[in-house]
Parts: C-alpha cells; structure tokens; sequence
C-alpha cells in the first residue's frame, strides 16, 4: 500500500507540481503552526471558533 509520502515523492518529480507546490509552503507552514497551537492547548476547531468568535 502506497503511503502519503510515496505519492508525493512521485509527483514531486513533475517540476511545475514541485515548483507550485514549493510556493504554497509558506502558507501551509503558518496553517501548521495554528493547529500546532490549538492542539497544544486540546481546543476543538469548534471551541476555538467559539472563543475567538469566529463561528
């Protein structure tokens, strides 16, 4: 069974893909680090909607 990490080690060799998806990584490294901080403090998508008043 092929994992994650397999399917993007293969489509990483398509040089657009890598180059667009090199481009995103600044903002998946601020998404990771916001679920990072939500886990650390064990909140719920829903209760950090409801504590920052985002629902």
């Amino acid at each position: 069974m092929r994992t994650f990490n397999d399917m993007l080690d293969e489509q990483l060799k398509d040089e657009e893909f890598k180059k667009e998806y090199e481009a995103i990584q600044p903002e998946m490294d601020v998404i990771r680090a916001k679920v990072d901080a939500r886990n650390s403090q064990n909140l719920t998508q829903k209760e950090l909607a409801e504590r920052t008043g985002i629902n």
